[in-house]
C-alpha cells in the first residue's frame, strides 16, 4: 500500500492530483490518506509525528511524505528503505527519527524525473511516480536512483518536547514517546501542571491531563473540552517535564 503524509491541506486539488498519478502508475495498489494536515512548512515537527505511525503499517508499505518548504531548491529528493518500509520525500530532516530508530536503513537520491516536472510540485511529479514504482516492487536503481548519505540532523533531540499536532478535538499531540516517561511524570504546559491518566473518563469533566495516545505519543487533552483552547497552546508550544520523587 501507499500512505500519503503531506501538509497539502484538506481542501484544494493537491492531494487529488497526487492520488491521480498514483492510481495511474500503480493501479490496484491501495492508497491510504494518513495526513493532509501535517505541520505546515515544518519538517522537524512533522518528522516526529511521522515516526509514530511507522509501526502501524506492514513491511512493504510505501510512504509518500511531502512537507517540503524547500521544494525546487538544491535539496535532494530521497527514497529511504527503513526496516522493510519505503519513505519517499525531500531530504530536509523529515526522515531523521525514522533513520535513528531503524535497525537497518539505506537511502537513495532520486533522479530529476521524466516528462514535465514542476519545480513547485515534486509531490505529484517526482515523489508520486517513485512511490508507485516502489509499491510495484521495483528497486530504486531500476529507475535511476543512486545510493546517497542523507542529511542528518544530529542536533535534533531523540524526542521532541513540544506540540507537533492539534487534532479535530483540540487534543495536543507531542513529539514525546510516552514509554520513555515514568507514570508519575508531571508535564508543564502554558503554566499548567498536568498529571497522567489512562483515558478521558479517568479525570473529572473539564480537567486537563496527559496520556499515551494510540500511536505511543504523549498527548494532552481535556475531558469533554479542547486542550488547545483551554491551555492556549498549539503547534510548537513547549512541554516541560517534571518528575515526582
Amino acid at each position: 500500500m501507499i500512505i500519503l503524509f503531506t501538509d497539502f491541506g484538506l481542501t484544494g486539488p493537491y492531494v487529488g492530483q497526487v492520488k491521480a498519478v498514483l492510481y495511474q502508475r500503480a493501479p490496484g495498489v491501495p492508497v491510504v490518506d494518513l495526513f493532509a494536515d501535517a505541520p505546515t512548512h515544518d519538517p522537524r515537527a512533522s518528522a516526529y509525528l511521522l515516526a509514530s505511525f511507522r509501526d502501524a503499517f506492514p513491511a512493504g508499505s510505501v510512504f509518500e511524505c511531502v512537507v517540503d518548504p524547500g521544494v525546487g531548491s538544491a535539496r535532494a529528493a530521497l527514497a529511504v528503505e527503513a526496516d522493510g518500509c519505503w519513505f519517499v520525500g525531500p531530504d530536509n530532516g523529515l526522515f531523521e527519527p525514522i533513520l535513528r530508530r531503524a535497525a537497518h536503513w539505506s537511502a537513495w537520491a532520486l533522479g530529476p524525473g521524466t516528462g514535465r516536472v514542476s519545480p513547485t510540485f515534486h509531490g505529484r511529479d517526482l515523489f508520486a511516480p517513485a512511490a508507485a514504482r516502489l509499491a510495484l516492487g521495483q528497486t530504486p536503481d531500476s529507475f535511476g536512483a543512486r545510493p546517497v548519505e542523507p542529511l542528518r540532523c544530529t542536533d535534533w533531540p531523540d524526542d521532541l518536547a513540544e506540540v507537533v499536532y492539534v487534532d479535530h478535538f483540540g487534543n495536543l499531540a507531542t513529539g514525546l514517546r510516552a514509554a520513555k516517561l515514568p507514570e508519575t511524570t508531571i508535564l508543564l504546559l502554558s503554566g499548567r501542571r498536568l498529571h497522567r491518566a489512562r483515558t478521558y473518563a479517568d479525570v473529572p469533566r473539564g480537567e486537563a491531563f496527559w496520556y499515551e495516545n494510540s500511536n505511543g505519543l504523549v498527548e494532552i487533552a481535556v475531558n469533554s473540552g479542547r486542550a488547545a483552547d483551554r491551555l492556549t497552546a498549539g503547534l510548537g508550544t513547549e512541554v516541560l517535564i517534571e518528575r515526582e520523587n
